[in-house]
């Protein structure tokens, strides 16, 4: 928390993190041209926003993407904001806004368990419900099988995919289908990958959601921040959060 806010003082910071926002998976270079400091001023400032888990990088062949990483600010909103709201307030906070058109969307947060627990939370159907809007999933997981996300409170499946890659407890690649509603059907598949690193006596998750079309529909990604900061609070407490990601709902 230190070193998020910390790295929100900074006016030119958030404003990097506003360019982000505006513009998601930029080179160092083209956010070097909107900014009137040198180069190295701006690395030095993405330093301490990647340090902060707020802005995350991926390789693109020669070039390096920024990319804007909402998980941190969620986590903050959830420890102080989310107890006094109510809990459908909680998925209405920005989200759309902060996440609008993107083609592709990194999330990145650190959990302190094991990468087997963490594997067996994202695989597990029944660990699953407890923050992944207590839907269910069931799949052989093995690659090339085929999953389906079910919720009890729904007459039909509300997703289903392909796991492509399967590579217990490091890797998991799968494709989407949301099925939940018309204005999601039309949105065709898209792809998740989830990546486990550990460090230390903790975990690295990142999790990319991409092969979406530009203004794909926001509900296909917009959970993501309240997924992931359910999955933190229960492997690390063994509680759920009052965030509509954690409270059984369709």
């Amino acid at each position: 928390m230190d070193e998020v806010f910390k790295a929100l003082a900074d006016p030119t910071r958030r404003s990097l993190l506003d360019e982000l926002f505006r513009e998601d998976g930029q080179t160092l270079t083209a956010l070097e041209a909107r900014f009137d400091i040198t180069r190295f001023g701006v690395m030095k400032h993405l330093k301490l926003l990647e340090d902060a888990g707020l802005v995350v990088t991926r390789r693109r062949g020669r070039e390096k993407l920024h990319f804007l990483n909402p998980v941190p600010i969620r986590l903050v909103h959830d420890r102080w904001v989310s107890k006094y709201a109510e809990p459908w307030a909680a998925g209405l906070s920005g989200l759309k806004s902060r996440l609008e058109n993107p083609v592709e969307k990194v999330f990145e947060i650190y959990i302190r368990t094991t990468p087997e627990r963490l594997w067996e939370a994202i695989t597990d159907s029944e660990i699953r419900s407890k923050y992944n809007f207590g839907n269910l999933i069931e799949s052989d997981w093995t690659p090339g099988s085929t999953y389906t996300q079910t919720n009890p409170k729904s007459n039909a499946p509300l997703g289903t995919g392909v796991n492509v890659e399967v590579d217990p407890p490091l890797r998991l690649v799968q494709t989407m289908t949301a099925l939940w509603g018309d204005d999601v059907k039309s949105e065709g598949e898209t792809r998740i990958t989830w990546e486990i690193e550990q460090v230390g006596d903790s975990c690295r998750l990142t999790v990319t959601h991409d092969q979406l079309r530009e203004g794909a529909n926001d509900q296909l990604y917009g959970g993501w921040p309240m997924i992931l900061s359910g999955l933190k609070t229960w492997l690390e407490t063994g509680e759920l959060l009052t965030t509509p990601g954690s409270l059984m709902y369709t």
